[in-house]
């Protein structure tokens, strides 16, 4: 049975909205996505709640110190993550690795459903992947918990490499993509030298493209990064945000 009972509001507007980035596997990139997309939520002018859970790195604290932060290990802290829901109307989830059992049980023990019904919320999974299997896997036991009781959002990391074959070939891409009409957008790869240098500098690339740190031609290659970001984040706006209108602007 799923763990998510079968929602009509899945793919409907709501008043609320959820956003999990999640993957229990390390290294995929939950982290940079999670960090990128709070920050397109800002230049859409979007109101929101952010979460890092990730207590050995704090990527998404450290890069938007406004964040809210919540350690796992403890048991009652995953209740804050959706009680925040009662004050914001969208917020967004920094899953640390490790973390998707804790969640399954979690949305088993308190019926996850009626409490998305309870505040007139949906849930979106954003869930991303690379060229290993371990991260489809995941991908795998998250879509046969949760199933069609929230949207799907899968997140094509092309850090390493640009080729999916096990991914793409795979009956969890079949299931999540066709039968849970999940979405897939891309993210696009960007130079090791530009992560190493929006690290060193604790900027993002908004701030970036103001920063003296970067030289012109780098601050063009991040501009032009985030612009293919933004555009592929357009495609699935209608599962991440309340109101996909107030991303047009990024549309183009």
């Amino acid at each position: 049975m799923p763990i998510l009972a079968t929602s009509e509001s899945t793919h409907l507007h709501m008043n609320k909205q959820i956003n999990l980035v999640i993957n229990g596997k390390g290294g995929v990139g939950k982290s940079f996505f999670a960090t990128n997309f709070v920050q397109y939520l800002k230049d859409c002018g979007v109101a929101h709640c952010a979460i890092d859970s990730d207590h050995e790195n704090s990527t998404l604290k450290r890069f938007h110190p406004e964040a809210d932060f919540i350690n796992l290990e403890h048991r009652r802290e995953i209740d804050r993550v959706f009680t925040a829901a009662e004050t914001s109307d969208l917020l967004v989830i920094d899953c640390r690795a490790a973390s998707t059992d804790l969640f399954i049980d979690f949305f088993d023990e308190v019926a996850f459903a009626d409490v998305l019904r309870s505040l007139d919320a949906r849930l979106t999974v954003i869930c991303p992947v690379n060229h290993e299997a371990d991260s489809v896997e995941q991908l795998r036991i998250l879509s046969d918990a949760l199933r069609n009781g929230c949207a799907w959002v899968v997140v094509k990391n092309e850090a390493h490499s640009d080729a999916f074959k096990i991914y793409d070939g795979s009956k969890t891409r079949r299931h999540v993509v066709d039968t849970l009409h999940g979405r897939e957008i891309a993210m696009p790869r960007m130079y090791d030298w530009l992560v190493t240098a929006l690290n060193e500098h604790n900027t993002t690339v908004t701030a970036a493209l103001t920063h003296p740190g970067f030289n012109l031609l780098d601050r063009q290659r991040l501009k032009a990064w985030q612009t293919r970001l933004y555009r592929q984040l357009y495609r699935a706006a209608d599962l991440l945000l309340i109101d996909p209108h107030a991303a047009e602007r990024f549309a183009a």
